[in-house]
């Protein structure tokens, strides 16, 4: 496996779109009872894998259902902005695409795979994903979503339109997945019965409305890293991501990175 270590982002344009550590929240999940949806954590996580490109300003596009580049138009908020620059039409049939304002370069072996934000849906558009050999690219890439109806969409300004997230791009080639029945490893066998017997014992007091359970809410055993009840704590558990923000590098003081 790679190790990634550097994300360099070269400004091509005056004002390009600012770069953040992506967020765990989520309006959906703020909305959910008891907001519940963080109590899984494997989603929480994800939210957070990555950074975010942000819009400088408010854009609408519009899209008559046609595939043609003019089926597509766009409007901009702020008109000290050029469009073209932001978000544009620019291979039809329905495909709405973002100029991120940067060139990335990555270490030897690493990508970028260019996404819509993780678990934030969009209505009446979705995120097409890229994976791209950022390590020798000498060129741009640009984020690309694609109209699942005609009809407007908004994005408003400082709303993420694409997400990155290194990935070594060569690590799944060898990977040859093996379907084996459980019975075959009896400790993950016995581990397994063991947290599926705890985990239906659970659900039947919880429904029961039994004092302890209520109390409890959930099992929290993956949250804290335990591998099921009387399982022994993972060593490598992550439960938050934190993500370093990009700091700008400047003239006198480059390294030649």
């Amino acid at each position: 496996m790679v190790e990634m270590k550097n994300l360099t982002c070269y400004q091509i344009q005056e004002r390009p779109a600012r770069i953040i550590p992506a967020r765990s929240d989520r309006p959906w999940m703020d909305a959910t009872d008891e907001r519940f949806a963080y109590r899984c954590l494997p989603l929480s996580i994800a939210n957070a894998m990555g950074w975010e490109i942000l819009l400088p300003t408010t854009i609408s596009a519009t899209w008559n259902g046609g595939n043609e580049i003019e089926d597509i138009s766009v409007t901009i908020a702020d008109a000290s902005y050029d469009a073209h620059a932001i978000a544009a039409s620019h291979f039809g049939f329905g495909t709405l695409t973002f100029h991120t304002g940067y060139l990335f370069r990555t270490d030897p072996g690493i990508g970028v795979w260019a996404r819509g934000v993780p678990n934030r849906p969009k209505d009446g558009i979705a995120p097409l994903e890229g994976i791209i050999e950022t390590d020798w690219l000498d060129f741009t890439f640009t984020m690309n979503w694609k109209f699942t109806r005609p009809g407007t969409v908004i994005f408003e300004k400082d709303e993420p339109f694409c997400f990155l997230t290194l990935i070594d791009y060569k690590a799944l080639a060898g990977v040859v997945p093996v379907i084996t029945p459980i019975t075959e490893k009896p400790e993950l066998h016995e581990g397994f019965d063991r947290w599926r017997e705890a985990r239906t014992d659970f659900n039947a007091r919880l429904e029961a409305g039994e004092p302890e359970a209520l109390r409890q809410r959930w099992q929290k055993w993956y949250t804290r890293g335990e591998n099921g009840p009387g399982g022994e704590k993972a060593p490598n558990h992550v439960s938050k991501v934190r993500l370093a923000e990009p700091v700008r590098r400047s003239q006198a003081d480059k390294t030649g990175k």
